[in-house]
């Protein structure tokens, strides 16, 4: 395996946003941190996805909270999308 088939995309950004790579063998604390990070960033999601089904069959909720709830569902949407380029790059 060269060191290019062997960079994982980590579940968090760097600095001005940019992707951030390990070059790894799968094992190390970096890349167990990293599955830690992504098992939490999918649970999230999940706990999200349950919360906006509540929200949008509730008629009396309010743009500020309708907003709110798009705004933490983007960033999980971007959080699932690294996660599932990560994991497809590793396939």
């Amino acid at each position: 395996m060269t060191d290019l088939d062997a960079a994982r995309l980590l579940p968090w950004a760097g600095e001005e946003g940019k992707p951030c790579y390990l070059i790894t063998d799968g094992t190390g604390r970096l890349s167990q941190l990293a599955d830690t990070v992504e098992a939490v960033q999918l649970g999230m999601a999940d706990d999200l996805l349950e919360h906006a089904v509540d929200l949008l069959a509730d008629h009396r909720a309010t743009p500020d909270q309708l907003r709110f709830l798009l705004t933490r569902m983007s960033e999980a949407l971007n959080d699932v999308r690294r996660i599932a380029v990560s994991r497809g790059a590793r396939l």
